[in-house]
């Protein structure tokens, strides 16, 4: 839960040794806070559906 901080041209380069990376990692959940940014958030979603959630004023995740 979080933003990973990937929008702008000087980070959007990474996103896809991010993605990689978490896809190694095998998160359970995955909420990317706003500072995520669109293309980030959207790479997320598509490669890692089952953990993603979609994340935004007033979402909470009851454990």
């Amino acid at each position: 839960v979080g933003g990973f901080h990937l929008s702008g041209p000087l980070f959007e380069r990474i996103i896809p040794d991010t993605v990689a990376a978490l896809q190694q990692i095998g998160p359970r959940y995955l909420m990317p806070g706003h500072c995520t940014g669109w293309a980030a958030t959207h790479q997320l979603a598509r490669a890692m559906p089952d953990a993603f959630i979609a994340n935004s004023v007033g979402t909470t995740l009851v454990l």
